[in-house]
């Protein structure tokens, strides 16, 4: 039974592009990490498929913002290699939540020495810097908002308002950790706070070819069904002000729960392999171990 859960978490590795395999996640013993396996990252993060629907939800609504597309426009590869580059976002998020301590910080240190070298002008001649808090906090909460709202959709089991709001906070310390400053630690503020970057946003040329680029998401031809529903389920996460700013109607309420059946009945092997054979659950091995130095 081990070797056919060991073989679908293989297959979820060459499906999104993640090259680190999740046994640097269980080391040093009994490290908790940032955050700790009680936490609702730790829950949130650890299901595939919410992880896989917020994130691309996530880069559509971040893709509306001029400066902060034009970092990624500039200064990555993802118009030539979408797939490694959202790899490595994968395994940042991963490694900050659930990594041990040195690992978390290694990735975020590294993240930040690139954001102080991105700078340059947007498509409307705007001059921006990675490392502009104004910036980091728009993608910060268009981050943690996509992923609860896909978790809501996909998740289980079910989170309630207090273990949201704790999300929030939880994500807060990190967000303020890579420079965004103070942000909202409860998810109503923080959906609110999003709207307040309304006047900067704009559906343009590179949005849009960030949107096909996403709908041809590169994967190998088995997954390719598979990962068309994942994109269209995060279109049917995105906030409602953002079908305006598209130009797109908001989906019906038959059309998202077909999906939403369709990637539920899709997934469930695929959680059933990652919850011992995924990134989280050798974390949680690491926190059960015995630190040597502890005894």
């Amino acid at each position: 039974m081990n070797s056919v859960k060991q073989r679908i978490a293989q297959q979820v590795r060459d499906m999104t592009h993640t090259r680190q395999r999740p046994e640097v996640f269980l080391q040093p013993a009994g490290d908790p990490g940032l955050l700790g396996p009680d936490s609702s990252a730790w829950q949130v993060h650890a299901h595939f498929m919410a992880m896989m629907v917020g994130g691309i939800a996530s880069l559509i609504v971040q893709a509306l913002h001029p400066r902060a597309l034009a970092g990624v426009w500039d200064h990555s590869s993802f118009r030539d290699d979408l797939g490694a580059r959202l790899g490595r976002t994968a395994f940042f998020i991963a490694a900050t939540t659930f990594g041990g301590r040195d690992m978390a910080e290694k990735a975020m240190e590294r993240v930040k020495r690139i954001h102080r070298q991105v700078n340059g002008v947007d498509a409307q001649g705007q001059a921006y810097r990675a490392d502009d808090p104004h910036l980091l906090t728009w993608v910060h909460l268009a981050e943690c908002t996509s992923f609860m709202r896909a978790y809501d959709a996909h998740g289980r089991p079910a989170l309630d308002t207090h273990a949201q709001d704790r999300y929030f906070a939880e994500m807060a310390l990190l967000g303020s950790a890579m420079g965004t400053g103070p942000v909202p630690t409860h998810r109503a503020a923080c959906e609110r706070h999003l709207l307040n970057y309304l006047p900067e946003l704009r559906c343009d040329e590179r949005t849009r070819y960030v949107l096909k680029r996403l709908n041809d998401y590169p994967t190998q031809a088995v997954y390719q069904p598979l990962m068309k529903l994942v994109v269209r389920a995060a279109h049917h996460s995105l906030p409602p002000w953002v079908y305006p700013l598209l130009g797109q109607p908001e989906p019906s309420w038959h059309e998202r729960w077909w999906v939403r059946q369709a990637l539920a009945r899709v997934s469930a092997p695929l959680q059933w392999a990652l919850n011992e054979e995924g990134v989280a659950a050798f974390a949680r091995q690491r926190v059960r171990q015995v630190n040597p130095d502890t005894r």
